[in-house]
């Protein structure tokens, strides 16, 4: 049986209104490499609103996933919840799917109100991550993050997809609209 499609997502805000969006697709939960990635820009970026963050992010992950195959599971860099019964960035995604994917939030900061969050350490780093999921058990999805490839406070292909988002460039730049 093959293992699972996964793909962590990213987005880097650059000028004023301009977003690139990244994506690595990999098989399994240890893989060490990506078997594809993606780069995606776009403008007419949203502002950072607080407490709705999604609002901005949300349109350029389902721009970037849009350019590469359909994943088993989703991973976001941030909270799938913000709070018990309060969504964020993650749970949008998971609607937006029609909830057919589960996603994955690993945080590096803590979010006070998200005590529904799973700290786990990785590495030698007393810091910890912050897991939440959706359609997938919790405590499952944290357990998989602390066995991602790397041996750093954040998994390889997490970081490997921070820093394509950060200096990939994007062929084009597609505009959003802020009402998305």
């Amino acid at each position: 049986m093959e293992a699972p499609l996964l793909a962590c997502l990213d987005v880097d805000y650059r000028a004023e209104g301009i977003a690139v969006a990244a994506g690595a697709w990999f098989r399994g939960w240890t893989a060490e490499r990506e078997e594809t990635q993606a780069v995606a820009g776009f403008s007419e970026v949203a502002p950072y609103e607080p407490g709705a963050f999604y609002r901005r992010e949300l349109p350029c992950l389902l721009g970037v996933l849009r350019n590469g195959p359909q994943a088993d599971l989703i991973i976001v860099d941030g909270y799938v919840t913000l709070a018990p019964g309060h969504p964020g960035l993650g749970a949008h995604l998971h609607e937006a799917l029609q909830r057919k994917v589960p996603v994955v939030g690993v945080a590096k900061t803590r979010y006070h109100s998200a005590t529904d969050a799973i700290e786990v350490r990785r590495g030698q780093s007393e810091a910890p991550l912050f897991v939440t999921a959706v359609g997938i058990d919790a405590p499952a999805a944290a357990t998989q993050v602390v066995r991602m490839h790397g041996p750093y406070r954040v998994p390889t292909l997490l970081r490997n997809v921070d820093q394509l988002a950060r200096h990939g460039m994007p062929d084009r730049i597609e505009p959003l609209k802020a009402d998305r």
